[in-house]
């Protein structure tokens, strides 16, 4: 455990863990007596919280209201989807890159479609966080919900922040899929316009798959979680996560040659990466309430 969470915990009072200011789990007493564990991927994804009664033999999930499981479950069925067919695009404007099927128009033009399908994702998943049911902490162990909101600023929830950080990040990857569209650039211009913006945004891509790992993980490392959902998809985001930053990486345009690091690797690095956040999209669709 964390030191600053360990400092919180008491043998009266709610033990609390997670990384640095961020709290992930939240196990205390309720005045009825027994426990109650709130964890936050699985109240926020599944609107449940883990509640073990006084002299009961095992625990079990209480379940938020149906209105609110009724938002949870779209709300991650559209998100899902926005990243499957946004994966697919994606994947298929790498093909088209790789292997000559189209021109630049066409292949920049399915590319700018799969970025608004990750735009799309990525702010329906911050719509997750942001309407999420909460706990109440000393309480009888349940999840309240607070009526929808568009928008909220909580950078000291790490769910919060690895969101956000996500949905910034399609954000930046539209700038750059917006640039690849203008022609008779030079090799500055490309690598100011196209390339440093395709590389932040792979940076922010990489930052939030680490903070969601801090919230399954309650810890700073990454572990393994084999048997848990949650883990997996935020594996498989990781690593799609990691190719793009390679794609990227190799997609730089020397300026003595004007040609780029490697373009074999740019393009197989875009249609694994893509491949991988199709393949989290569908795991997603069964992370629901």
């Amino acid at each position: 455990m964390h030191r600053r969470h360990a400092a919180r915990a008491t043998s009266a009072g709610p033990r609390a863990e997670g990384a640095g200011p961020f709290t992930t789990r939240l196990t205390w007493q309720p005045p009825g007596g027994g426990t109650a564990v709130w964890e936050s991927r699985p109240a926020r994804r599944r609107g449940v919280i883990a509640v073990r009664p006084s002299g009961a033999p095992a625990g079990r999930d209480v379940s938020a209201d149906d209105l609110t499981l009724g938002r949870l479950r779209r709300l991650n069925a559209l998100a899902a989807t926005a990243f499957v067919l946004g994966g697919a695009l994606f994947a298929a404007g790498a093909a088209i890159a790789q292997f000559g099927s189209g021109d630049a128009t066409t292949c920049a033009s399915v590319y700018f479609a799969g970025g608004l399908f990750f735009n799309t994702g990525g702010y329906v998943s911050l719509l997750q966080v942001v309407n999420a049911p909460r706990h109440e902490p000393g309480g009888e162990g349940r999840l309240v919900t607070r009526g929808w909101r568009w928008w909220s600023y909580e950078p000291a929830r790490v769910d919060w922040l690895s969101t956000f950080v996500l949905f910034a990040g399609t954000l930046v990857f539209a700038v750059d899929l917006l640039d690849s569209f203008l022609r008779g650039l030079d090799v500055q211009q490309v690598n100011r316009l196209v390339w440093a913006p395709d590389v932040i945004g792979c940076l922010l891509f990489l930052i939030s798959g680490h903070l969601a790992f801090v919230e399954i993980c309650h810890r700073a490392r990454p572990c393994l979680r084999s048997r848990s959902l949650g883990w997996w998809i935020t594996a498989v985001n990781q690593l799609g996560s990691v190719l793009f930053m390679v794609s990227a990486i190799a997609a730089y345009t020397r300026p003595a040659t004007g040609s780029l690091v490697n373009a074999d690797i740019a393009d197989w690095g875009t249609l694994l990466g893509a491949g991988c956040f199709s393949a989290g999209g569908l795991l997603q669709l069964y992370e629901r309430p």
